[in-house]
């Protein structure tokens, strides 16, 4: 049964809201988030088709889509991005995404698109450099903050100073079909663990984001997928444990190289 939006942080100008359970049949849970500061909107990691038609309905409660200003892809996967082309012809977002993906995103967008409607897709980018930077959004700015290998190799994270919310994309994500906040970490690991085993990098780069981050005042960690981190100790509990996490190349060893036989 499909949830009412949570809404995350409204301080009456700037407000944050979370759609989740919108993806129906085999694809993955997600969670797609607007963060609203006057009269501009930015919209993150809106997905595919699974959830486009059922986005755009729950969006236009809170803004007409010809005024959302940003949509941001904190990287290039299906579930974050494969509906770029209806964003595309139904707003005039500008997209915000990764250097390293400003040439790959136009693979998504029809060529009719450009032949009938003159959208260009490459000018309607916002090339984020590998060290981030601030994203102006109403009175307020956002922050896009380095997550490169996690698990993208163009990978960034929203850190909202306003709300105190980093949304994290697929750093903290669990294999659930709820958005509700975590109330036992020890609990909620094995939601996490082989997905991050798998799709972050190595203990070298989670080290590295960890000592980074620990420079923000985080009062809630949202994942593109599964459960919120709410509050201080609930964040610092999922930052102690990931920087001391064995993943990805870690694990690898000559046995993940075998030819297979036939």
């Amino acid at each position: 049964m499909r949830r009412d939006p949570i809404t995350l942080f409204d301080n009456g100008t700037h407000k944050c809201v979370c759609f989740d359970n919108l993806v129906t049949g085999g694809g993955v849970q997600s969670n797609q988030f607007v963060i609203l500061d006057g009269d501009q909107a930015i919209l993150l990691d809106p997905g595919g088709d699974l959830t486009y038609t059922t986005l755009t309905l729950e969006i236009a409660k809170h803004l007409a889509l010809k005024d959302l200003t940003y949509i941001f892809a904190s990287h290039q996967d299906p579930d974050i991005v494969a509906s770029l082309d209806k964003w595309l012809l139904h707003t005039n977002a500008r997209v915000i995404c990764s250097k390293l993906w400003a040439r790959f995103l136009p693979h998504l967008v029809a060529n009719y698109l450009s032949n009938s409607h003159g959208i260009n897709t490459y000018e309607r980018i916002i090339q984020l450099p590998d060290a981030g930077g601030a994203i102006p959004l109403g009175d307020s700015k956002l922050m896009a903050v380095p997550a490169h290998f996690l698990h993208s190799e163009g990978n960034f994270q929203i850190y909202d100073p306003v709300s105190k919310i980093l949304f994290s994309g697929d750093l903290g994500a669990s294999i659930v079909d709820d958005a509700e906040p975590i109330t036992n970490f020890e609990e909620h690991l094995p939601n996490m663990l082989g997905f991050h085993q798998r799709y972050m990098i190595s203990n070298k780069i989670g080290r590295y984001w960890a000592n980074m981050v620990r420079g923000l005042d985080i009062e809630m960690m949202v994942p593109q997928h599964g459960r919120p981190f709410k509050g201080k100790e609930m964040v610092n509990k999922f930052i102690n444990w990931f920087e001391n996490l064995e993943c990805g190349v870690d694990l690898i060893t000559q046995q993940n190289y075998v030819l297979p036989k036939i």
